[in-house]
């Protein structure tokens, strides 16, 4: 029984460009993050691939691979636009499960269309209304399988514009042909902790026991992988934000003490009003920072007690900012919060311990709906002046911007990602987790 129809737009990023430009279509296209040839390509057409460039490719190894390459920088407003196209065309046909990513979703298929051929008909009028509302250029490909984890992998074997089934009698042994890193959720990491377990291979996964796969992966997660494996579907306990954070790379004029400071700030300003947004308090600020011409990481942080005010975060990353090394100028930097407590559980403070009262409370809330409602920028602290065009929108894995926040908030270019290379690791934030 097929229960789960799953979308992945084909080189989506590019495809947008295309379709919004048509004096590119046909010819190979690659979106990078900004316009620099040391960056890396975030997505290319169908053309550029041919040419083996793909997400990851850096910029200048893209133009020797194929020499007359359009690359673009990103535009992440104009990808969101079309995200939302997406959902709606799908919508015209069925209701959407779930948001996997900017460019992936799924649906859940009724009982009534869960055979192959039922199944098969409904994903062929998914990709019409695409057509339609999105444009020719921005196409699909689509899993159907027995649970949203198979679903996407089916969608993963045939790629531009495909349509893969993946049916319950056929498992596991449809999967053996795939390499172990092919499953979702399987990383380098995880493959390096399943070859030292003695599973190299994905008919070796499908052959191990739920508790040596409890063993591999250390606790209850390899259950869900044995299962998922079987096409069970199996529900997942609800997430909870553990962390806002943003990071940037700096332009070669900002590389200096008082630009990375005020870009610093102008972060941290951000992820405040994005802390307010999501009804969380803070109770802990992460510094990190590229230095100097070797790039050597540096990193700090401290806790304090929960807040959402500016101004308190302010005084907290100065804190930070004095305890880095002195006489090096960063090349990039990043700022998160995290010991995220809900609005419920937050403990207000002791009046006159900490002045985070209500005076300050409506004037947060009055500097965000100032920014929202006249632009971004209308209202900042002063720390964050000389970076202003430095808090870029970011279209993380999981997480779609709110147009409407993030106008408010950032700049119009997508920057060089340092997300991933600067956010705090679990075992760094141990240090600091309160209870």
């Amino acid at each position: 029984m097929l229960r789960t129809l799953f979308i992945d737009l084909n080189g989506f990023f590019a495809s947008c460009e295309q379709q919004e430009r048509p004096e590119l279509r046909g010819h190979a296209v690659a979106v990078a993050p900004l316009a620099a040839e040391t960056t890396c390509c975030i997505a290319a057409s169908r053309e550029a691939k041919r040419h083996g460039i793909k997400t990851g490719t850096r910029v200048a190894d893209a133009r020797k691979l194929c020499p007359g390459i359009v690359i673009l920088e990103a535009r992440p407003e104009l990808y969101i636009r079309y995200h939302n196209l997406m959902k709606q065309a799908v919508e015209t046909c069925l209701p959407v499960g779930e948001v996997a990513s900017i460019d992936e979703l799924w649906c859940d298929l009724p009982p009534s269309l869960a055979t192959p051929d039922a199944a098969r008909a409904l994903a062929l009028r998914v990709k019409a209304p695409l057509r339609r509302i999105a444009g020719e250029c921005v196409t699909c490909s689509i899993g159907l399988a027995p649970n949203p984890w198979l679903a996407k992998i089916a969608s993963d074997l045939e790629k531009p514009d495909g349509l893969v089934v993946i049916e319950q009698p056929e498992l596991p042994d449809r999967l053996h042909a795939l390499a172990l890193r092919d499953l979702p959720g399987v990383g380098h990491n995880m493959e390096t902790r399943l070859r030292a377990a003695g599973i190299t291979t994905v008919a070796a996964l499908a052959a191990a026991t739920q508790e040596k796969l409890r063993q591999v992966w250390g606790g209850i997660e390899g259950e869900r992988m044995w299962r998922r494996l079987r096409g069970e579907i199996v529900p997942l306990p609800p997430t909870r934000m553990s962390t806002i954070g943003h990071s940037h790379v700096l332009p070669p004029e900002l590389r200096t003490p008082e630009g990375g400071r005020s870009t610093l700030h102008r972060l941290l300003q951000k992820a405040a009003a994005r802390l307010r947004d999501a009804g969380v308090y803070a109770g802990g600020l992460h510094l990190a920072m590229r230095l100097g011409r070797e790039r050597r990481r540096w990193s700090d942080a401290l806790t304090f007690a929960d807040t959402q005010d500016t101004r308190e975060l302010i005084r907290v990353l100065n804190l930070l900012w004095d305890r880095r090394p002195p006489g090096v100028s960063p090349h990039s930097v990043g700022v998160t919060l995290f010991n995220l407590v809900p609005d419920a559980d937050h403990i207000p403070a002791i009046p006159g311990l900490i002045d985070t009262g209500e005076r300050r409370k409506k004037l947060n809330t009055a500097i965000d709906r100032l920014n929202q409602r006249l632009g971004k920028n209308t209202v900042v602290y002063g720390g964050a002046l000389g970076a202003l065009a430095y808090a870029p929108l970011r279209i993380a894995f999981n997480r779609i911007p709110d147009l409407h926040l993030e106008e408010s908030l950032a700049a119009e270019a997508l920057a060089a990602g340092t997300d991933g290379e600067l956010a705090p690791s679990d075992t760094e934030l141990a240090r600091f987790r309160v209870a």
